[in-house]
């Protein structure tokens, strides 16, 4: 049978989409649609659309349908999402997929029907949400399933959610719709007052990557950048290191750690407890950010560590969701 009838777990995040299916991650892609402005037709998706971002001609533009960890543009999704169920099944006509797709915590009604709306219109036979957290959690391995407290950050590109489970549940969350994606706005803005060059997302995003750092490193690392100098408007060459990185970024990575500190005085003291012990598990891509373990744990008071694979941690929790049947009957009632 073609992968179509198969059972998909789907992190739609801001910045990429991933899709697990089997027992391994099938799809991994740049959250981005590139289409002509006039007659809006879709010329290129994924990472395909991410490699022409910044260099497309007039006629077309690049964008990102989803934004904060939800649906900006429905019809830009739900053309994204067929584009990519039919990259992992070929054009084969079986039966449309199961799919788990993620949510962020706090979501409305509204956008939880946007969300369901479009991969059903993309081509899924059934399509269930659950909060980004708890799946997260599922595809971290904590177990969720006891009575004791479990708390876990995804980091994402587009928000970032907090949140402490136990009994297959949520107990307190917060989320803040802000992420990865403000930390390269920060960096952006950094140099061009620092040294008034303007720099595009792609770049700011390499430096996060190659430099970037929540804390002060042992050893400075550097990079050469390319921009457009402000004021006489050619191209210019600086050097950019670590530690201005970490300056740049330090007010909205404060921001985004106001989630771990509001759940954490949420959270109820037995709970609590569990946490002190067990620690913070980081996932989602701004996991990877050098430095950021020790920083949540220095601002939030309790351990904080990084899930092996923190990227796609939310997928797999979609995909291991979707294939028991019993914590599915157990987080959604009405099946």
């Amino acid at each position: 049978m073609g992968m179509l009838s198969r059972k998909l777990g789907v992190d739609l995040g801001t910045v990429n989409v991933m899709i697990y299916a089997g027992g391994q991650i099938v799809l991994q892609e740049p959250s981005m649609v590139a289409l002509t402005i006039e007659e809006e037709r879709v010329v290129a998706v994924g990472q395909e659309a991410r490699d022409m971002y910044g260099r497309h001609p007039e006629h077309i533009e690049v964008l990102r349908p989803l934004r904060d960890g939800v649906i900006a543009d429905y019809e830009v999704t739900e053309a994204m999402l067929r584009y990519f169920f039919r990259k992992i099944s070929g054009r084969m006509r079986v039966r449309g997929p199961e799919v788990m797709l993620s949510v962020p915590y706090g979501v409305t009604s509204v956008e939880k029907r946007a969300v369901h709306e479009a991969a059903v219109r993309a081509g899924a036979r059934e399509a269930y949400l659950l909060p980004e957290p708890l799946l997260a959690a599922l595809g971290a391995g904590l177990p969720i399933s006891t009575p004791a407290g479990n708390m876990i950050f995804n980091l994402g590109g587009g928000a970032s959610e907090a949140a402490v489970l136990a009994m297959n549940g949520i107990v307190v969350a917060d989320s803040v719709r802000m992420g990865g994606m403000r930390l390269d706005d920060a960096i952006i803005n950094y140099i061009r007052r620092k040294y008034s060059l303007v720099i595009g997302e792609p770049t700011a995003e390499s430096i996060k990557i190659q430099i970037g750092a929540a804390t002060a490193l042992p050893e400075e690392l550097s990079m050469e950048i390319q921009g457009r100098d402000q004021v006489g408007g050619l191209p210019r060459t600086i050097t950019i290191t670590t530690s201005e990185v970490v300056e740049a970024i330090e007010e909205p990575l404060q921001a985004v750690v106001g989630a771990a500190q509001s759940v954490l005085e949420k959270t109820p003291p037995e709970l609590a407890s569990d946490i002190i012990d067990r620690g913070v598990v980081l996932t989602g891509g701004g996991a990877m950010l050098r430095g950021i373990d020790e920083y949540i744990t220095r601002n939030v008071g309790v351990p904080a560590y990084r899930t092996e694979d923190p990227m796609v941690t939310a997928a797999v929790g979609a995909g291991r969701a979707l294939e028991d049947i019993s914590f599915l009957r157990r987080t959604m009632p009405t099946m």
